[in-house]
């Protein structure tokens, strides 16, 4: 069945367990703090496609992730991955709640697709190399040894992303990093305009506590 855009949007208005919006969440890299990688992406206008060397990406194609899930949702994967690393203190950080989010239409345009969630092996033998990018692996075969990220419903951007300011909301964790994210870019003229032209700010951790 075939919509117009107001009706699909009408249609994810009713609906609790959908969004219009992919979110891309970020962590400390290269001795930048989170709220500074957030900037340099920021300053930037582009999120730089992961690899399988600095993500979880299969093939030779970097890829942009994101995550699909509705934004409570993606609050409780933020807590969920918090608490694991309480737990686990040496696991790999894979994000904070800070980070941007964009449409689903402008993630589509840009040639992103919700990945496919499936055993490597067997999706390797489904897809043409030049699309492995899409690769989740997805494995409940062992009981001691479940692979499953289906919780983040994700999507790749093939490549990096390029965007706008004034297409995408800021994500961030608290009112703390709030206030340094503007206490930063008033004092740097070249972060200045940013609050501004962006859609707005989105305080995650008041969706969940």
């Amino acid at each position: 069945m075939a919509y117009t855009i107001e009706n699909w949007k009408e249609r994810i208005a009713k609906r609790s367990d959908i969004t219009s919006g992919l979110v891309h969440l970020t962590r400390p890299k290269g001795g930048k703090s989170t709220l500074e990688v957030l900037l340099s992406i920021l300053k930037d206008r582009r999120l730089i496609g992961s690899t399988t060397e600095s993500g979880f990406i299969v093939g030779n194609t970097p890829a942009v992730c994101f995550q699909e899930a509705p934004l409570y949702s993606v609050a409780q994967n933020i807590y969920t991955e918090q608490e694991y690393r309480k737990e686990n203190p040496s696991a790999k950080i894979r994000y904070y709640g800070c980070g941007i989010q964009v449409t689903k239409s402008d993630a589509f345009n840009a040639g992103g697709r919700p990945v496919i969630y499936e055993k490597t092996s067997v999706a390797k033998n489904i897809l043409p190399e030049s699309e492995y990018w899409r690769i989740v692996n997805f494995d409940l075969s062992n009981d001691d040894s479940v692979i499953d990220w289906t919780h983040e419903r994700e999507w790749r951007v093939p490549h990096d992303f390029d965007f706008e300011l004034s297409d995408i909301m800021v994500l961030l964790p608290n009112t703390k990093l709030y206030r340094e994210f503007l206490s930063l870019c008033r004092s740097n003229e070249e972060l200045s305009h940013i609050p501004t032209e962006i859609k707005g700010i989105i305080h995650m951790g008041s969706m969940f506590f």
